[in-house]
């Protein structure tokens, strides 16, 4: 069972990001001075006198227009009432009642969800409550002053909220897995989240920075549940102006850090780009499981070769990201879209996955059976002793050697293709940590220094 859904809506720029800043204790949704900045529905858990519940912030309503993303807000709005136990309507106090407020307040009173009135902006105590009361004429109840900034009210707002809700329901189970879902702008991201939810999530355009926000969805998959985060698209540095779309980079970022596996997701129609190249390596860095979807697989001319040689081309260019496991999908058609969660889940198994020491030093000494550490031309050669796992997530091993510096980059990369193969570790990247015995008895010699000094 869910947590209970409270809907935030309002007009643009009366403050409703920064509310659920408020009432989440967070800043993950974007606040900017510019109308139109959240478009899509985006998700948080907040927690009031020990009542627990998600927050859904949408797009600024605005009914006497239709231009561009203006229907597709509303969708979303409509989207998250039809789920939400109760709603609240922020207004800007400082403002005053416009006619936007009162149209927004006419439609809400057809819905069949109970409705707080928050009148925003009130910082002066003294002043809050009489502007507060212009907005009995809405006719949906006691407006409450609060200032969001601040928190100035918001309290006695959620006392009266939480009376609302049902009961939530008790914690139980793991931890769902984070995936997010990355990519460079217009790749299908937001289509791939719509079909893989089987509805639609995420407002999708042909307009670049569409998606600004990160978008949490919840689901079940392969006996699983699942967090996915529908990132913004994001371009090179030097191409993002100061504004939403920067704190929309930069949220995308944060979603790679959070995440337990990450679906870069590639245009089959433009292959593999530069930027393709860095969030590849964006993800390696930062050591998460990964799976690569080609989307927009029913727009390319196919025979029965197509598949073979277009998976040899792309991987050439991803290079980063040769042990991931790739996916040919369709957002548009759906074409084997709910392929990627067993890819995802094995992926995470092998980014959490042990492995004893003694199978580590089998698949070792097979590869050294295969090939010998070369020689310098001094005639010193490298030993290599023995290996050892040392952390999951990704998966680390040390190997402890005469000298690293006697094993160059090429048997480095053999051992780590040793290791894989021996080993599997099919989708994660996985760590080789080098270590001689000078580092050894170095170690050894500042540990029995620090217990002589005690």
């Amino acid at each position: 069972m869910a947590l209970p859904v409270v809907a935030i809506l309002g007009r643009p720029n009366v403050g409703k990001s920064t509310f659920v800043n408020r009432l989440c204790r967070s800043r993950e949704a974007i606040v900017h001075d510019q109308p139109g900045v959240t478009r899509d529905r985006s998700y948080q858990e907040a927690y009031w006198r020990d009542h627990h519940f998600k927050v859904v912030d949408t797009g600024g309503l605005v009914f006497a227009d239709d231009s561009e993303f203006l229907p597709e807000i509303r969708e979303q709005a409509q989207l998250a009432l039809e789920e939400a136990a109760a709603a609240v309507l922020v207004v800007d106090g400082q403002h005053g009642l416009t006619a936007a407020d009162e149209s927004i307040a006419e439609w809400l009173r057809f819905q069949k969800v109970p409705v707080l009135v928050a009148v925003n902006k009130c910082e002066s105590p003294q002043q809050g409550l009489s502007m507060a009361a212009e907005f009995w004429t809405l006719g949906l109840g006691e407006p409450f002053a609060i200032s969001a900034i601040h928190g100035a009210g918001t309290g006695e707002l959620l006392d009266h909220l939480v009376t609302l809700l049902p009961p939530a329901p008790e914690e139980e189970g793991e931890e769902p897995i984070q995936m997010a879902i990355i990519g460079r702008p217009n790749v299908g991201k937001s289509s791939l989240l719509n079909a893989i939810c089987g509805e639609r999530r995420a407002i999708v355009s042909a307009t670049r920075g569409t998606t600004r926000d990160t978008i949490d969805t919840t689901l079940e998959r392969e006996d699983r549940v699942w967090k996915l985060l529908d990132t913004a698209g994001i371009r090179r540095r030097g191409s993002v102006e100061y504004g939403p779309e920067f704190f929309g980079v930069n949220r995308s970022l944060k979603a790679i850090d959070r995440s337990d596996v990450c679906v870069l997701v590639i245009d089959a129609l433009d292959g593999v780009t530069e930027q393709d190249q860095r969030l590849a390596g964006l993800i390696e860095e930062g050591g998460r499981a990964c799976v690569v979807v080609v989307n927009k697989w029913d727009a390319v001319e196919k025979d029965s070769h197509t598949l073979h040689q277009m998976e040899k081309d792309l991987r050439s260019r991803l290079y980063f990201l040769d042990w991931a496991p790739m996916l040919f999908t369709s957002a548009l058609t759906g074409q084997r879209v709910q392929g990627i969660f067993p890819l995802a889940a094995a992926a995470v198994e092998q980014h959490r996955r042990r492995v004893s020491t003694s199978v580590v030093n089998e698949v070792l000494q097979e590869a050294l059976r295969w090939r010998s550490p070369p020689a310098t031309r001094a005639g010193r050669q490298g030993r290599l002793y023995y290996g050892t796992q040392v952390a999951s997530k990704p998966p680390s091993f040390t190997l402890f050697v005469n000298d690293p510096k006697l094993f160059g980059d090429t048997y480095r990369r053999y051992v780590e293709r040793q290791l894989r193969e021996g080993l599997g570790f099919e989708g994660t990247p996985i760590r080789l940590f080098w270590r001689g015995k000078q580092q050894r008895d170095a170690e050894r010699d500042q540990a029995r220094h620090g217990v002589e000094h005690r």
